[in-house]
Parts: C-alpha cells; structure tokens; sequence
C-alpha cells in the first residue's frame, strides 16, 4: 500500500505552520502571502500559516524587503548572494562541484535562521538564487505539466515566458512546486489559470524583431505574474498549511488523499 506524508501535518505540530519568505526583488509575491495571512487571521478560523521573517539575497538597496518586513512588523534579513561570489571569484550560476560548495556556504546563514526560528517552510516568493535548503515551495512563471518528447519538463527557467511564446503556445500557465536538488524540477502543486498570448503581429514577424518580441514578453510576464502568481503562490501555502497537499516515496503529490499527477488546477 502506498503511504503518502502530508508536507505540514496541523494535527500533529498542534500549531500554525511557520514560514519563512524569500524574495530579490520587488517582493510582490511576498506581499500577497502576507495580504493572504492577514485576511485569513480576520475570519472564523485564523490563518493556517504564519510568516515569521523575510530573507533577501541581495543587500543594495533593489529588495523591497526591509520595507515588506517593517510594514508587517516582522524581522529581516539580508546576506548580499553578488557580493559573496565576488568576494570568492566564483560565477553564481556554476554548477561544480567548488561552486556548489559555496552555495552550500552561502545557505547556511540562512540555514542557521531557518532552525533559530523554527520554520517549517520556506516560500519562495521571486527569489532568485539556486538554493540549497529543503522543504521550499517556489511559484514559476511556466506551465510544468507541459513535457518534451523524452519526458522533461518544457518551459523551466529564467525564460519560460520567452520560450513558451517563441514555440508558439496560445496560453499560458504558472506554477508552483515543491523544490528538489534541481532547476523547476520539482513535485508539482497547483497550476494557475490560463493566461491567452495575444500577438500584435504573427510570429514569424515577431521574432525578427527582438524589441518587439522582448516587449511582448515582458508584459505577459506581467500578467502571468498578476493573474497566475499571485493567487497560486499564497494559495498553495494556504493548502500545504492545511494539510491538504502529501507525497508519496517517489515524491508524486495527493491532494486530500487523491494523486493529481499534473498538479491542483484552480478550474477544478
């Protein structure tokens, strides 16, 4: 028979769910967990979650996360990710086995906070950083469900959006995961609304013409990120903090008991 483990088991912890947000830059994911936080501590029954601190990777004045903590009046914390690598003369995106070794250096100051106050999960919210840490949820602006041919996932990393309208998709779709030691290959949670790619000229065209392709870009990105982001990411913390969301041995994800192996869709 199979066992499935909830994420966070309310029941068993006797308490909220604590959790830790990690953003870059704007934070607006962040702040929407927290507007979540605060609309669910009003109702009948309180918020499942808590957000105890915010982490920010960078230090020079481009994260919004001093004034997000303040406004909150929770703690904050920064440890500038640029600056560490600089100082070790190591390129953030390395992948060896030295530059692993340094991520790991790096996560461990956070590693320290993370057992200091006893957070269950971190949530990822527009952090940039390959992270070394566990027991994170991260929102992509990609659809996850959508595989290659040999079985890998289609639209991962920094230009899911780009790649995604350059192949010619007519929608699309956020996602948030649970992390593993990969890039955007996590289990599979939930899966946004579908967002239409609305072209101002045909693509062929539209290719030739970077500017315009770039600004095409960005402004789905920017609704991905309104419409998908923003209500899947607070959502899925919600759920997780329910107890609604489990795996089983092979990392494949129930909800409420039921596997739902393309992640909980929000028509559903």
């Amino acid at each position: 028979m199979t066992k499935i483990t909830p994420i966070f088991d309310p029941q068993a912890s006797g308490r909220v769910m604590r959790v830790a947000a990690f953003m870059s830059g704007s934070g607006t994911n962040v702040i929407r967990l927290l507007e979540r936080e605060r609309e669910l501590e009003n109702g009948p029954s309180g918020s499942p979650f808590k957000v105890i601190f915010i982490f920010s990777d960078r230090s020079d004045g481009v994260s919004a996360g001093e004034k997000i903590a303040l406004d909150a009046g929770i703690p904050y914390f920064s440890y500038d990710v640029r600056k560490f690598y600089a100082l070790k003369g190591l390129k953030r995106a390395t992948l060896t086995h030295e530059g692993m070794a340094a991520r790991r250096e790096f996560d461990s100051v956070a590693s320290r906070l993370i057992k200091a106050f006893d957070v269950d999960v971190i949530a990822l919210g527009g952090y940039m950083s390959y992270i070394t840490l566990n027991r994170c949820v991260n929102v992509h602006p990609g659809d996850l469900s959508l595989l290659t041919p040999d079985g890998k996932r289609k639209y991962v990393g920094d230009h899911a959006v780009a790649d995604a309208i350059a192949n010619g998709e007519t929608s699309l779709r956020a996602s948030t995961i649970w992390t593993d030691a990969g890039v955007d290959t996590g289990p599979l949670l939930m899966v946004s609304n579908p967002l239409k790619v609305e072209l101002p000229f045909p693509l062929t065209d539209l290719l030739r013409d970077q500017l315009a392709f770039k600004k095409v870009v960005d402004e789905h990105q920017r609704h991905l990120k309104e419409m998908g982001d923003w209500k899947i990411f607070p959502l899925t913390v919600e759920m997780i903090a329910k107890g609604r969301f489990s795996l089983d041995e092979n990392n494949n994800v129930y909800l409420d008991g039921r596997p739902i192996p393309k992640g909980y869709r929000l028509e559903e």
